[in-house]
């Protein structure tokens, strides 16, 4: 059993949960759902495994004060990102210097260590105004499955709805209410193959490309003006190129991968219609150009502030009244709370560490500031929230 915070992200950094879908190995964070289900059990804690695909399930953490009493909910992701490159060991948790070091450690283990220290304390006192539970969730890198799986299938049959929830992403304990999302795509050429000794018997898809990456960047991005006061302004970019097959054949395939950016409110499913208008007036200028659009291979919506302003505010005068700064936030960078926000579920984004180090090389949090969360969340967990 650990005796500390830092001593429990430790243990939890010491699993490889890098996301199943970098690293190809099933249930990436089984292990360590296992491991947590045991320890909150130990600490008192009622535990509930919610399936959501292969052995990989959910963990939900809970501690019930009394049927009447409104419900907080807090979530943290258990995956992280590839170990490839980093300069330090990723699954020691090494602390030096007052910093804990290892992958998972700032983004966001963290995170998860705090709130379930948090409530180990909460637990350990006498009554207290609101009935509060974790959700320990899966694959948040790449698909969100966990998160999409638990709003949609699992907590309607919990038999209660949270007040709001607290979602653990490192914002160095500032409230962040606003988030961008995503959508992301290929677009695919089509050309006519020949050898390359005689080019102009064939068609090339990566020529047909060029043409297309120079419209949306001239057509298309330069014009995007949506923007929302405490995300910034939407963005659009393409990341990847991939096209032909050998050197001495004129190539028939191409494909970009692109990133859209999507501010609070825009509608994630009028991004590729908008894009298709582009490749329309490409078509009208070329009729011998082939350019389709797939399905996206990833639509994340962003968290939109709007009719989540009561639960802000709690969450804003609880930071005030330990003298941190409560001023809401907003971040570029896309969260699980999109889900919580479609759903109707005020949520605000909230965690200990600086974003500037998730995914790094040398990974780290701040041992004092994770302390610092563990204060944070025991703090809410301690006010009275409003149904």
């Amino acid at each position: 059993m650990p005796v500390s915070c830092e001593q429990l992200l430790q243990a939890m950094v010491g699993f490889d949960t890098v996301n199943s879908n970098i690293s190809g190995a099933a249930d990436a964070e089984l292990a360590l759902s296992k491991y947590l289900d045991d320890l909150a059990r130990d600490m008192g804690l009622a535990t509930r495994r919610l399936p959501v695909s292969g052995q990989g399930f959910n963990l939900l953490v809970s501690h019930e004060v009394a049927a009447e009493a409104p419900w907080l909910l807090f979530e943290s992701h258990l995956d992280t990102v590839s170990v490839e490159g980093m300069t330090v060991d990723p699954f020691a948790g090494a602390i030096r210097g007052g910093r804990l070091y290892g992958r998972g450690a700032c983004d966001t283990k963290g995170t998860g260590a705090a709130m379930l220290w948090a409530l180990r304390e909460y637990a350990q006192g006498v009554g207290g105004p609101n009935n509060v539970a974790i959700v320990f969730t899966l694959d948040e890198e790449i698909y969100k499955t966990g998160v999409r799986t638990f709003v949609a299938e699992q907590l309607p049959g919990l038999g209660w709805r949270p007040a709001g929830v607290v979602v653990g992403e490192p914002t160095r304990l500032l409230p962040v209410v606003a988030h961008n999302g995503v959508v992301r795509w290929s677009i695919r050429t089509r050309g006519q193959a020949a050898h390359s000794s005689d080019p102009a018997q064939g068609r090339s898809a990566i020529s047909a490309m060029v043409a297309v990456v120079r419209a949306l960047e001239t057509e298309y991005i330069p014009r995007l003006t949506a923007s929302h006061p405490l995300t910034g302004k939407a963005q659009c970019s393409v990341n990847m190129i991939a096209g032909g097959v050998q050197i001495n054949i004129v190539p028939e395939h191409c494909a970009i991968h692109v990133d859209r950016r999507v501010v609070p409110g825009e509608d994630p499913r009028d991004i590729q219609p908008a894009v298709e208008a582009v490749l329309e007036q490409l078509r009208r200028r070329d009729p011998n150009l082939e350019v389709v659009q797939d399905e996206p291979a990833m639509v994340d919506s962003p968290l939109d502030p709007s009719g989540g302003e009561a639960f802000a505010t709690f969450v804003a005068a609880v930071l005030a009244d330990l003298a941190m700064p409560a001023q809401l936030q907003g971040v570029g960078y896309g969260t699980d709370a999109s889900s919580f926000g479609l759903a109707g579920i005020p949520a605000v984004v909230l965690g200990p560490g600086d974003i500037a180090q998730g995914h790094t090389a040398d990974e780290w949090i701040d041992v004092a500031e994770l302390n610092r969360g563990v204060e944070v969340y025991a703090a809410l967990m301690r006010t009275a929230a409003k149904d």
